[in-house]
């Protein structure tokens, strides 16, 4: 280019460069952790359709809790990476800081024309002061702290297929090709890509806790500690794209079996709760439903069969107020059924759910069709780039 490329770095520093390129990946790797989240809860969604009335524990401290579906469950999963989608897309957003200008820290006494580079690299906002400009790294922290909660939601439900695919729980089987096996034991078949999605949630987490560590007391503006903001965000950006694209793998691997769901909802005396409620309903006040509903798990405990086997008569020398219609709520499906409130396990309320999670994803994908390249980008392509600027 001969004696124009002295000029290109006029105006310029490291320090503003490094940041934009910066800002400009960190927007680019969002972006796909984005797209990759609305493939996970596609899959989710699409199984929950099918299981709104399989009937299984719910669970609190990890002990049989009430009856739930397996679609409000899976459900919940959604909602939650749905909440990651936001994240990740606000941190984008915010992401979206053109700083190209603000030069080493104090600007430039040239007429340079920063909203410019701003339109042509597809940036929002112009930065409004030159020294936070450089020693911003909000952005940095943003993105890493929205990967690691997602990749907390997503240990979250590795352990639980973790657990499912267990002999002592049997809610899943797993299909062999997210699976292991031993070397050893010719029986065995592992969910290891779960146990490794559990496990490199902690990477996400110890990234940010980095990042935390060396932004903290750093004075203004630029400091070369900046440097090593790089390696701990780039492991976590990439950590959470490769727990995705395994989790998506993992998550159409899987085999519910709702005969060993339905065999949980026995044993735990699931539905005192809606003894209790059915009480309620009959004018007992809460406090004497609760203790008379203990009364009769008490009862089915030592006879040793579940609440909707004990007969009317001993339900009602334990709770005087039932009637025969009292055995719709101590059944599974009929305490699940019941609960219509919002955001319950009742079908229609799933449905609803349903709906609105389909609804959630599409507007996530309208973002990501939204979300187009920075114009320099298009113009490179194209062969435009010199015409265009």
């Amino acid at each position: 280019m001969g004696e124009a490329a002295g000029k290109l770095h006029t105006a310029r520093s490291r320090n503003d460069q490094v940041a934009t390129a910066l800002r400009l990946y960190v927007r680019d790797r969002l972006r796909e952790l984005v797209g990759r989240v609305a493939e996970l809860q596609e899959i989710w969604v699409h199984q929950a359709s099918g299981h709104l009335e399989t009937w299984m524990p719910g669970y609190t401290h990890l002990q049989r809790a009430q009856p739930v579906s397996l679609a409000h469950h899976l459900l919940a999963h959604v909602w939650a990476l749905n909440a990651d989608a936001r994240r990740l897309q606000a941190a984008h957003h915010h992401a979206g800081v053109s700083v190209l200008g603000a030069g080493a820290l104090a600007g430039s006494p040239l007429p340079i024309r920063p909203e410019r580079s701003a339109y042509w690299l597809g940036f929002s906002v112009l930065f409004p002061n030159s020294l936070h400009a450089v020693a911003d790294r909000d952005f940095v922290l943003e993105a890493a702290f929205a990967a690691a909660v997602l990749l907390v939601h997503l240990s979250r439900w590795a352990e639980e297929v973790v657990l499912w695919s267990s002999a002592e729980f049997g809610f899943v089987e797993l299909d062999d090709t997210v699976a292991k096996g031993s070397s050893l034991m010719p029986q065995k078949k592992n969910p290891e890509v779960a146990e490794l999605i559990r496990a490199k949630a902690g990477r996400g987490t110890a990234a940010l806790a980095g990042l935390l560590s060396v932004l903290k007391g750093l004075p203004l503006s630029y400091n070369s500690d900046l440097q090593e903001d790089k390696e701990m965000l780039f492991d976590a950006l990439d950590t959470a794209a490769g727990c995705l694209e395994a989790a998506r793998v993992l998550a159409a691997g899987i085999r519910y079996r709702p005969d060993r769901m339905a065999r949980a909802l026995e044993g735990g005396f699931l539905t005192a709760t809606d003894l209790a409620d059915y009480l309620v309903r009959r004018g007992v006040p809460f406090r004497q439903a609760h203790e008379q509903a203990g009364r009769a798990v008490r009862e089915a405990e030592a006879r040793g069969c579940e609440l909707w086997e004990l007969s009317l008569d001993v339900l009602q020398s334990c709770c005087p107020q039932v009637e025969a219609d009292v055995y719709d709520a101590l059944r599974p499906e009929g305490a699940g059924r019941a609960r219509r409130s919002h955001g319950g396990p009742a079908p229609e309320r799933v449905a609803e759910q349903l709906e609105a999670a389909r609804r959630e994803v599409e507007t996530t994908r309208a973002w990501l069709a939204a979300a187009a390249d920075p114009p320099v980008y298009a113009a490179y392509r194209q062969g435009k780039l010199l015409q265009g600027l």
